[in-house]
């Protein structure tokens, strides 16, 4: 009997050998569904779980030892610093370009481009935080350089990430700055572009770097490796241009080294 449970036991440890947990960033959270579902063509055997956070947050809770495998940032900022700490397989490296847009549920003129914020019919405004999200950081660094944050400040409303930024959005403010990626979700289809939503001007504010790293903790280093590089895949590109991101070009010099 008990040489039936320590193999019961070890068939159970094989069987979930093959999961892996990545930390994801919100604004990802629009793709993912996607990505895992054409990383599955391939790997049908390694299940992907989700975790998705602000990147300060997910950050904070690698730092306290928390079971990812992978962490697939919204900058590279957060990856660099797990590096820093020796918690990453290697250095972190760019898997996409993300942009920041307006939403808003109701029609807005968007011909004044930011400057459309100061509008009195624009009461409320979403942005996520900056502390601890990249797309709130890139969101306050718009508001700065087009000079109108001093006008609008009284009019935000933070959030706790950039997913959040999209529900308030929907429910509770004017407009929200969001991913551009979130706009390309089936659920938000109805909603039109320069209608509904516009790119933020880009010069704006810091091109967002979204960065990916193996952490060392991992306990399935093989479905690691296989969902980094799928990620860098011209497969998984399809899918984030799909999503509104920009993919970088060339590839980075690392990539095929882990």
């Amino acid at each position: 009997m008990k040489k039936l449970l320590i193999v019961a036991l070890l068939g159970g440890n094989l069987l979930f050998a093959k999961d892996i947990t990545i930390a994801l960033a919100a604004n990802v959270s629009y793709a993912i569904d996607d990505l895992i579902k054409e990383f599955n063509q391939k790997h049908s055997d390694t299940k992907v779980k989700v975790i998705l956070g602000s990147s300060g947050k997910l950050t904070a809770q690698i730092n306290n030892g928390a079971p990812f495998d992978m962490f697939l940032s919204a900058n590279m900022k957060y990856p660099q610093a797990l590096y820093k700490d020796g918690l990453s397989v290697d250095k972190p490296i760019v898997y996409a370009y993300g942009s920041l847009a307006y939403f808003s549920t109701k029609a807005q003129n968007f011909k004044d481009g930011i400057e459309f914020l100061n509008s009195p019919n624009i009461e409320k405004i979403a942005i996520a935080n900056p502390k601890t999200a990249p797309y709130g950081k890139a969101g306050l660094e718009a508001l700065k350089s087009a000079d109108i944050l001093k006008s609008v400040k009284s009019k935000l409303v933070y959030a706790e990430s950039i997913s959040h930024v999209v529900s308030y959005t929907m429910t509770a403010v004017d407009v929200g700055l969001v991913a551009k990626s979130s706009l390309f979700s089936s659920k938000m289809s109805r909603y039109k572009k320069d209608i509904n939503w516009a790119e933020v001007n880009p010069k704006l504010y810091t091109p967002i770097k979204q960065g990916m790293v193996i952490l060392k903790r991992t306990q399935n280093i093989d479905g690691a490796k296989a969902f980094y590089h799928f990620i860098l895949s011209k497969e998984a590109r399809v899918i984030f241009k799909k999503y509104g991101y920009i993919n970088p070009t060339p590839l980075p010099p690392n990539s095929q080294k882990i």
